[in-house]
């Protein structure tokens, strides 16, 4: 009998639980860097728009709340580039001069704290503040105009707002199986997505390694449009897209504290945008379009 229990033992898989486990009073890093190349087809006439967007973040834990975590979070330095045509905005928060609005604009966001709950399987359970910290910077640059703010304030929370701010961080914090796994084990996980559109993501995770002290997970996935999604409004116009494509994600996380170490992800769409009827375009538009991004992060403050 001990001889054969003794056989049968290196049968067993091992298994593993990857998740989060954060320490209160302990900051954590991101500092992340993405390129987006959209190509939009108009009366047969191409638009391209490349952005690019950096940014380093720092997370504290404030307290520790059953399977959620509050974190103070505090965005440490952003840059985000806008190249299209024969024009290029360039906004950098590390820029010093009163004479670059826009730069002065996301400088005077950097340290100014916002709030999340992050649950221990990654997924993003609140966003609360971040809305109002950019209405309180913006409101700060008095020499800009009433109207000039409220577009400032609309762009400012399509980007850098709750749902924009969701979305990539669950890119590399919602990856977690929820139970025990074996090395190669694949699992499921529905995340919705904000940006370009309000679009829903299913992924295919796969335990592909674990070593000494990271579990590396690669990932699968199929994007979608929400079909039932409101038109959203662009500069004063009604859009609607109809977007699918595919997300790859590799992902290398600290087992000790289930934190990103490591993630590249890699997304592909295309599909068209639909632009309603409306006085400013009788008879809408409907526009072609393709997106290629890819992001990589790191926890390197």
């Amino acid at each position: 009998m001990l001889l054969f229990f003794i056989v049968l033992t290196p049968c067993v898989a091992q298994t593993y639980r990857p998740a989060l486990h954060l320490t209160k009073g302990d900051t954590y890093y991101l500092a992340s860097t993405g390129t987006s190349a959209i190509v939009q087809s108009i009366s047969g006439h191409e638009n391209k728009v490349n952005i690019t967007l950096s940014f380093n973040m720092a997370f504290k834990v404030t307290d520790v709340m059953d399977s959620v975590y509050k974190m103070e979070v505090r965005y440490q330095s952003l840059n985000m580039k806008i190249r299209m045509a024969d024009t290029t905005i360039d906004m950098d928060s590390k820029k010093n001069s009163i004479l670059d609005v826009p730069s002065s604009l996301i400088g005077a966001m950097m340290n100014k704290p916002f709030n999340i709950l992050l649950a221990k399987s990654g997924k993003v359970k609140s966003v609360e503040n971040v809305e109002k910290m950019i209405n309180s910077v913006v409101d700060g640059f008095m020499q800009i105009d009433t109207a000039k703010k409220r577009q400032i304030k609309r762009q400012f929370t399509e980007s850098f707002g709750a749902n924009s701010f969701k979305v990539i961080l669950e890119t590399g914090t919602a990856v977690f199986p929820g139970i025990a796994v074996a090395k190669n084990a694949q699992w499921t996980v529905n995340t919705s997505v904000e940006a370009p559109a309000k679009a829903n993501l299913q992924t295919m995770y796969q335990l592909v390694d674990v070593t000494g002290d990271f579990y590396q997970v690669h990932g699968d996935g199929t994007l979608v449009s929400d079909k039932d999604a409101k038109p959203a409004e662009v500069n004063g116009l009604p859009m609607k897209y109809d977007l699918s494509g595919t997300v790859l994600t590799d992902i290398k996380v600290n087992k000790r504290t289930g934190w990103i170490s490591e993630a590249n992800v890699k997304q592909l769409m295309s599909g068209s945008v639909e632009i309603s009827d409306n006085p400013k375009m009788p008879g809408g538009l409907t526009i072609p379009m393709t997106f290629n991004t890819v992001v990589s992060t790191t926890d390197k403050p």
